[in-house]
């Protein structure tokens, strides 16, 4: 091989590797991407399961309705004063446990009235999916009106002796109209 050729070859190798290594930085760049792309799969995942779920408990519900903190979706519930949509928000730990947001809207846009509900919550069983009552609370809520008519309302919510992770569901049931001006009601 005369010295040009060489030059040539060794030059052309040069450019090669060159080119690889311009190349690396898109690889990991990808790779990265592809990464956060599975972890987002995998929420949807677990999101799309949890929700099923949901709507498989409250299914086979004979009374009130089923809120997994999991699903994050609201879930539907039929009372004799209207159809309300139910659903969780801002789960947090408190020094007592957990707190929440319920969020009640009347999907037929009719002012809400006042009503009390007994809630109760608790783990779900990992083998078979479904709630532990063993360790179950309860407790009562009233949701009162607000001072403009309104056909949605938030209730802040405790959950004591449990912690957000262990939070498997929230069962609300007994949903009982208050007369008007008696706001001590109990179901």
């Amino acid at each position: 091989m005369t010295p040009s050729y060489r030059a040539i070859l060794a030059l052309t190798a040069l450019f090669s590797l060159a080119g690889c290594a311009a190349q690396n930085p898109e690889v990991s760049t990808l790779t990265t991407e592809v990464n956060q792309l599975n972890q987002k799969l995998d929420r949807l995942t677990d999101l799309a399961g949890a929700l099923e779920h949901q709507t498989t408990l409250n299914r086979q519900s004979t009374n009130g309705v089923y809120l997994l903190p999991q699903a994050k979706t609201p879930a539907l519930l039929n009372t004799d004063f209207a159809q309300l949509s139910l659903s969780l928000d801002s789960i947090a730990q408190d020094s007592t446990g957990t707190s929440a947001v319920l969020k009640i809207k009347s999907t037929s846009g009719k002012a809400l009235p006042a009503f009390s509900a007994v809630v109760d919550w608790g783990q779900i069983d990992q083998v078979t999916g479904k709630p532990l009552t063993v360790d179950m609370q309860s407790q009562v809520i009233t949701v009162t009106p607000r001072l403009l008519p309104s056909s949605e309302q938030t209730t802040e919510v405790r959950f004591s002796n449990i912690t957000p992770e262990t939070l498997g569901f929230v069962h609300l049931h007994h949903l009982t109209l208050i007369p008007e001006g008696n706001t001590d009601a109990k179901p």
